[in-house]
């Protein structure tokens, strides 16, 4: 029964916003349950009344778990870079929702290690604060992977009590002292944990870019000598939520080292992703080597990547073709059916075409882009690129509705 909950949690339930914002008040409730536990049987007792039953807390708490793991798991399959190590987290998320349903495992550590069924839980208020913020309040994934970090700190103080028990002066100064270390290696580790709400659905490089269809363009051998003359454009696509704006970065590395950063702006709510692209034109006196352009969010989270080879043997180069690439993700299951999709704009209200249109006609943001872009072009010096697209705007592409 409770395998066949499980995967209808998985395959079956709408994530809506309104069910991630009740499962985050459901872990609320269970922390402060099974926090006091003994102190309502005491007072049960005390009142003649029978106790709760053994296991009861456990079983509504496992309840809440439960639908958690799930609801967010497929947020994080969608967006995982599994060439990195978020798979590592994400594979950690699988673990948990599995041990969820296998009763004898879960309560077992719920009798036996109740410091690590505490830190299970203050994992899982991670998860749906993750998860349920960027659509629920328009959080950047910055700010939500911030307060999911504050939560879980706050959360995972019941657990270090028990680890540590008796308590006594030295052992609360040791929690004070640990919570903040807690806090700080979350946020280290950052690069790790997949940004639950944004993922890129198409990725190309090319030689050239049409910015009337908002396409990449033209085919090139990626040989030091092409490279150096032409540049190179790299377009993404990003999905993300409906109402959020994100500020992400295209970090151009050379043999693993940082080379460039590039900052884009995109905007939320268009099915196939937010058009954005860099164009990156001075590259180093020898650019042959591995290339990777890490597609990062703005508080270091990592969306994607785009890979390539610059060589002169014509065998080794990459070929930048301008063939938009879909993510490859797992197969036979395309976890991102699972996901909300974004509502359509209502009915007589400007396409995002025509707000985009509309924004580069304002006056003198034309000039504060041909500005940018003789900045860019002078300062080589720097190893400063141009950004191009939506004037202003620092580097995203003109979206469409």
């Amino acid at each position: 029964m409770a395998l066949a909950a499980g995967l209808g949690s998985f395959f079956l339930v709408e994530r809506q916003q309104w069910l991630g914002a009740m499962l985050a008040l459901g872990m609320l409730l269970a922390w402060m349950l099974l926090l006091s536990e003994s102190l309502i049987d005491r007072t049960l007792a005390r009142r003649g009344y029978p106790t709760l039953p053994r296991g009861v807390t456990a079983f509504i708490a496992q309840l809440i778990h439960q639908e958690t793991l799930f609801f967010t798991l497929p947020f994080m399959l969608a967006t995982t870079v599994w060439q990195s190590g978020q798979a590592i987290f994400t594979l950690l998320i699988l673990a948990m929702a599995l041990l969820s349903i296998l009763d004898p495992l879960y309560y077992r550590l719920a009798d036996r290690l109740r410091w690590l069924y505490f830190a299970f839980h203050a994992q899982c208020v991670f998860l749906v604060v993750l998860v349920a913020l960027p659509t629920l309040l328009h959080l950047t994934t910055r700010q939500s992977l911030l307060l999911a970090i504050g939560a879980m700190v706050l959360f995972s103080l019941p657990s270090l009590m028990h680890l540590l028990r008796p308590m006594t002066a030295s052992r609360w100064l040791a929690i004070l002292v640990l919570l903040p270390l807690l806090a700080g290696a979350a946020w280290a580790g950052r690069i790790w944990v997949p940004p639950a709400s944004l993922w890129i659905s198409g990725s190309a490089l090319s030689p050239g870019f049409d910015t009337q269809a908002r396409s990449p363009i033209g085919s090139m051998l990626l040989t030091p000598a092409a490279l150096t003359s032409e540049g190179l454009y790299a377009f993404t696509a990003v999905h993300a939520p409906r109402g959020l704006r994100e500020e992400v970065v295209h970090v151009w590395r050379q043999d693993g080292e940082e080379v460039d950063r590039i900052p884009l702006e995109i905007q939320g709510g268009r099915e196939a992703g937010y058009r954005a692209w860099s164009h990156k034109e001075n590259f180093p006196e020898n650019p042959s080597g591995s290339w990777r352009i890490d597609v990062m969010t703005d508080g270091g989270q990592r969306i994607g990547m785009l890979r390539f080879t610059v060589s002169d043997d014509d065998q080794a180069a990459t070929l930048a073709d301008g063939m938009i690439e879909r993510p490859s993700g797992i197969p036979g299951l395309d976890i991102r059916q699972l996901l909300p999709r974004p509502e359509p704009a209502a009915e007589g209200a400007p396409s995002e075409e025509g707000q985009e249109e509309a924004k580069s006609k304002v006056p003198g943001e034309q000039m504060a882009t041909d500005q940018e872009t003789d900045t860019a072009e002078a300062d080589e010096a720097d190893e400063t690129d141009q950004a191009e697209g939506n004037p202003g705007a620092g580097g995203q592409g003109p979206e469409e509705g």
